[in-house]
């Protein structure tokens, strides 16, 4: 208690001390007489003003005046002429820095900006301009001089020559300073754009010869800058004869500035220089400063490795392969400048810094200097080392150009593969940042080379890079950066295949699209999914994306998310055709009109004009209904102030749609969307001709499998038709030799005797045997070919009947040997005729092959080839019914042979009851 009553004394001692510390505070930082000398009268007008403030004011109202003076010379150049500069003119003899700094910027102002008629009033700025140029401080010097070379490029020529030219004759000399012999060098190499090539070699050449031999090493390095002006305007011949002995002299200089000059403008002037001039003075000139250059003049490097590839690339077709073996050898050491190690320790600085960041700079013509052949083992080095190097400047300076190496790489860009994967993984966002300005022509130059199966291998590596840096920036505050990678990924639609993009990459920018909370971010992240969608052939795919975006956003529990809907909605107008549009995105995007949420009514109030230019009638009338009840509804039934006065703004916005959009941009818009439509449309039909084509290709395979199959299954077929006829052949054969030695025998015979009842079984025997193995065999070949089979079975179904049927006996011999001999013509003829019937089989047989090889190779002739099977089923029962036809001849031909078998039965046992009696 007694503790907080002491606090409470203490803080009002404090308040107290406060009182008495509190002094007046100063209402105004001008006292009443500053002020009254700071106003001025209201009645007077710009340029009475003007003219006060010069005359009366104090400095800071000069310098106002002066900075004001371009206004002054817009709005009325002749009495700002007549009045003011001559004031301003005044004001500066004697002035400080401050105003002469001030009139210099605006003189140049009203020079650059063509605000004066330059043959009016430039004379009086260049007498000014002049008057101060030799100024004692250097700046100030230095911003007048700026100032009289734009005036320079307005002047005209006898101005030129008398006002400036004749002074710089007398400012070169020895005498003056070095600032203004400085300053003549640059106005000497301004002014020889003006004059032909005699005044120039006249008048302005042996100028340049005197200031470049001067005693400043400052003085010959400007000169020596200013002398490819002076060539360009003199022609090849004089700069051959006149100026490149000159440069050569000053390559030679003692002082490095000198020589960096001379050899920076030799490498300028390259394409003035003839062949021979390039073999016998240029090229021994640079191998001989590549080989005086050092790690101990790092700024004659520095200087040289930004013009070595214009260097290479100029005497490309004067060097010889060692020389420029010892160019290439030479940027090799320059893109390691400055990383020699001295133990763990690594040696670097700003200038070897540099001189690698200009390695980086000239990559491209190094490339093609040494030709795309030979990068693998001239560049390629130097180009991996730079995209490694430890210096985030150098790795972005590689990003920069990684572009160029890959599309001069053409059909081989699997070399700079792994440097691309290291620049996307790399962890300065610097890096990423310049990657990304070109990361379309660099994927473009990668996933191109479809026909390469190496980069085709490398796909997995490339996808995950490129998702592992967008993931990189999205973690990062940079979302500008973050905005320009989304945009850059949209090229990935023509790049990659449909399903890897839906795979990987639709799903990533999804979420982005849901869960990042920086608008341009959604924006982005929005178009670039309506550019997958758009690209996608796989109608099954594209419909799931716009299942998700109803789902997920439109139908969304966030107001967010539904926000986010309607900005994918506006995107979509530009993206997809209206048909598209109006069949996919319309109809949700009404339905928010239900929507709980102010803000999103509101956003759907903004969108409803874009939405209505969409529609086209009579086709969209339904959809253009559902809009006006949509309108009628918000006009009727909404209660938030904000959301009602933009509906009555939207309403007025859609009665003026009408009339105010001109027709010849409604007939171009109506153009591109035609043209959105038949893209969309030709995409779908390249997805069902790939579907069908990817059909056809199955079908062939299973018609050739088939075909296979059926020429295995003919080959059997023609080698069982070829066993059955060889042994009907050689049976044929058996039975006519038969015949002969018996009708032989009976005819050496005058008298047969009768033979006994027990030689008949015997015989029959005989024959069931021999029709047996023909049965059998015709069962063998019945499995392998139906006709031949029942050729064989018709054939060998009548030899059983021989043996049952009965004998007849006749006493006349002469006869019966006559019926003999015929029946033994109709048993040959019948043999000729199965030979014949056999090779029908056989040509059967291969036109049957023949036609099944027709019929897998045409596809298309499927018809056709079936009515030839149909003509052939036809032919086989014509030959069927042939074959019947000689069955039954057979079958007479074995009666008579079975007749001829009884008859020498019956001779046999004449013969035997001869003998007896």
């Amino acid at each position: 208690m007694f503790s907080g009553r002491m606090t409470l004394y203490g803080q009002l001692e404090d308040l107290q001390d406060l009182a008495f510390i509190e002094r007046p505070i100063r209402r105004s930082l001008k006292s009443a007489e500053e002020i009254d000398q700071l106003t001025v009268d209201e009645d007077l007008n710009d340029i009475e003003r003007a003219v006060y403030l010069l005359s009366f004011g104090q400095e800071v109202q000069r310098v106002s005046v002066i900075s004001n003076l371009p206004s002054l010379v817009r709005q009325n150049p002749a009495e700002t002429f007549r009045r003011v500069v001559p004031k301003v003119r005044e004001v500066l003899n004697g002035a400080g820095a401050e105003i002469q700094l001030a009139a210099a910027a605006s003189f140049l102002t009203i020079l650059q900006d063509d605000i004066i008629l330059i043959h009016t009033h430039t004379y009086s700025i260049l007498k000014t301009v002049l008057l101060h140029l030799n100024h004692r401080d250097t700046v100030v010097s230095n911003a007048w001089l700026e100032t009289l070379l734009s005036a320079i490029g307005a002047l005209p020529k006898e101005t030129i020559k008398q006002e400036v030219l004749n002074p710089l004759l007398y400012q070169s000399q020895l005498s003056h300073s070095l600032q203004a012999r400085l300053a003549s060098c640059r106005i000497l190499g301004k002014i020889a754009s003006k004059f032909d090539s005699h005044i120039v070699k006249k008048e302005l050449l042996p100028l340049a010869h005197s200031l470049c031999q001067d005693v400043e090493f400052e003085v010959r390095a400007s000169m020596c800058r200013q002398l490819e002006n002076i060539a360009r305007a003199t022609g090849a011949e004089d700069t051959r004869t006149e100026l490149l002995p000159e440069l050569v002299e000053l390559a030679g200089d003692e002082e490095s500035s000198v020589r960096l000059a001379a050899f920076d403008t030799i490498i300028n002037l390259m394409e003035m220089i003839d062949s021979d001039d390039r073999l016998h003075v240029v090229v021994p000139l640079v191998m001989s400063v590549c080989d005086s250059s050092s790690q101990a003049d790092e700024a004659v490097m520095a200087s040289l490795s930004f013009q070595f590839g214009k260097l290479c690339s100029g005497l490309a077709d004067s060097l010889s392969d060692e020389q420029r073996t010892r160019l290439l050898q030479k940027f090799k050491l320059f893109s390691v400048s400055g990383l020699q190690t001295e133990g763990n320790h690594t040696e670097t600085s700003s200038e070897s810094t540099l001189i690698r960041c200009n390695c980086c700079y000239n990559l491209p013509a190094m490339v093609v200097f040494a030709d795309s052949a030979h990068f693998l083992s001239e560049v390629y080095p130097s180009f991996a080392s730079l995209c490694c190097d430890p210096e985030v400047s150098v790795r972005r300076s590689a990003a920069a150009s990684f572009h160029q190496v890959v599309k001069l790489l053409g059909s081989n860009p699997q070399l700079v593969h792994k440097e691309l994967l290291s620049l996307l993984q790399d962890d300065a966002l610097e890096v990423l940042d310049a990657l990304m300005n070109h990361l379309e022509e660099t994927l473009e130059a990668v996933l191109s080379r479809g026909e390469n199966t190496s980069v085709d291998n490398k796909f997995p590596e490339l996808l995950s890079a490129l998702l592992l840096a967008e993931q990189t920036v999205g973690c990062s505050l940079r979302w500008r950066l973050h905005e320009k990678l989304l945009q850059r990924y949209s090229c990935l639609a023509r790049l990659l295949p449909g399903d890897i993009l839906h795979q990987s990459f639709s799903p990533r920018i999804f979420i982005i699209l849901t869960t990042n909370k920086v608008l341009p971010v959604q924006k982005e992240a929005a178009r670039t999914f309506c550019t997958f969608l758009r690209y996608n052939r796989k109608q099954e795919q594209r419909q799931e994306m716009m299942e998700r975006l109803i789902q997920d956003l439109a139908q969304g529990r966030s107001y967010w998310n539904r926000l986010r809907f309607l900005d994918v909605c506006e995107t979509a107008t530009e993206i997809f055709s209206r048909k598209y549009f109006n069949k996919h995105f319309l109809i949700p995007a009404l339905e928010l009109v239900h929507d709980p949420v102010a803000n999103v009514r509101y956003k759907l109030c903004q969108l409803l004009p874009r939405l209505r230019s969409s529609l086209r009638l009579p086709s969209d009338k339904q959809l253009l209904q559902q809009l006006d009840f949509c309108v009628q509804k918000l006009l009727c039934r909404e209660k938030d102030k904000d959301v009602v006065a933009t509906i009555r703004k939207t309403v007025l916005e859609l009665d003026k749609l009408e009339l105010t959009e001109p027709f010849q941009k409604r007939q171009e818009k109506d153009l591109l969307d035609q043209k959105k439509e038949k893209e969309e449309t030709l995409l779908l039909e390249m997805q069902l001709e790939r579907q069908q084509t990817e059909a056809k290709t199955n079908d062939k395979l299973n018609e050739r499998k088939r075909r296979d199959s059926k020429t295995s299954l003919s080959a059997t077929k023609s080698m069982s038709v070829s066993s059955s006829g060889a042994t009907l052949t050689s049976s044929g054969k058996e039975m006519r030799k038969a015949k002969l030695s018996r009708s032989r025998s009976l005819s050496s015979q005058p008298t047969t005797s009768k033979s006994t009842n027990s030689d008949r079984p015997l015989k029959v025997k005989d024959l069931s045997s021999s029709s047996g193995s023909g049965k059998s065999s015709m069962i063998l070949s019945k499995d392998d070919s139906l006709r031949t089979a029942h050729f064989t079975m018709a054939t060998l179904s009548q030899t059983p009947s021989t043996s049952s049927m009965p004998v007849l006996i006749r006493s006349n011999t002469t006869s019966l040997l006559e019926r003999t001999s015929t029946s033994d013509h109709r048993t040959s003829t019948s043999d000729h005729r199965s030979s014949t019937l056999d090779h029908r089989s056989s040509t059967l047989d291969h036109r049957t092959s023949t036609l099944d090889h027709r019929t897998g190779t045409l596809d298309h002739r499927t018809g056709t080839l079936d009515h030839r099977t149909s003509t052939l089923d036809h032919r086989t029962s014509t030959l069927d019914h042939r074959s019947k036809t000689i069955d039954q001849r057979s079958s007479g031909g074995k009666d008579s042979q079975s007749r001829k078998l009884s008859i020498n039965r019956k001779s046999n046992s004449f013969s035997v009851q001869s003998g007896r009696d």
